[in-house]
């Protein structure tokens, strides 16, 4: 077990006697992702993330080495495809039901590709984790959708709107704070979906 300082955090000795637990690894990550989205990436400091989480900064720059090498670790530990597993036999129920999940979490993800967006220019290696972790599993379980369509006969494989969707329907998450000041909640989506996305395929 670590053992504390007098501040309450770990000590130098004890984690470097000890790796650190899936549990606390991801308290890490979960506490530099939250500093990103609500200070911007340029505020945080690795100083800051050992208060948040009581460790000592050691024990940050002992796993990490730096902060885009912490970020990147955190980013890349929250790959999931979120829309796996959505398959209810319809393609025009699958993208509402889409649009509905992802209505649940588009807020957080914007916030940070907001707080990211000037740093991934300059780093290519940041830039490639927060397409990992945000981008490519979301677009890729889309595409996953619409080829289920396509091979249930709804929809022709050459309909010239199926290679937009994707792109569609992650722009307009991204695009509406921008535009409404609002961030792209599960009812916005839906009626996004049904709006735009279900005609532009000839869907009802």
């Amino acid at each position: 077990m670590m053992s504390q300082a007098a501040d309450g955090s770990e000590s130098v000795a004890a984690t470097s006697r000890s790796k650190l637990t899936p549990e606390r690894e991801q308290e890490f990550f979960d506490a530099v992702l939250d500093q990103v989205r609500e200070c911007g990436y340029e505020a945080v400091t690795m100083e800051g993330i050992a208060a948040s989480t009581r460790c000592s900064k050691s024990t940050l720059y002992r796993q990490w080495k730096t902060k885009p090498q912490f970020v990147v670790a955190a980013l890349r530990s929250r790959r999931q495809a979120r829309l796996t597993g959505i398959d209810t036999g319809s393609l025009a129920e699958d993208l509402r039901e889409a649009a509905r999940a992802t209505g649940r979490w588009s807020t957080n993800d914007t916030k940070l590709l907001q707080a990211l967006g000037h740093a991934v220019t300059g780093d290519q290696d940041l830039a490639l984790a927060l397409r990992e972790a945000i981008v490519t599993p979301e677009i890729e379980a889309l595409r996953d959708i619409l080829r289920r369509g396509v091979e249930r006969g709804e929809i022709a494989c050459d309909h010239p709107a199926l290679e937009y969707i994707p792109a569609q329907m992650f722009g307009v998450i991204r695009a509406r704070p921008v535009v409404d000041g609002e961030y792209a909640d599960e009812e916005y989506l839906v009626r996004f979906v049904e709006a735009a996305v279900l005609p532009a395929l000839g869907l009802t």
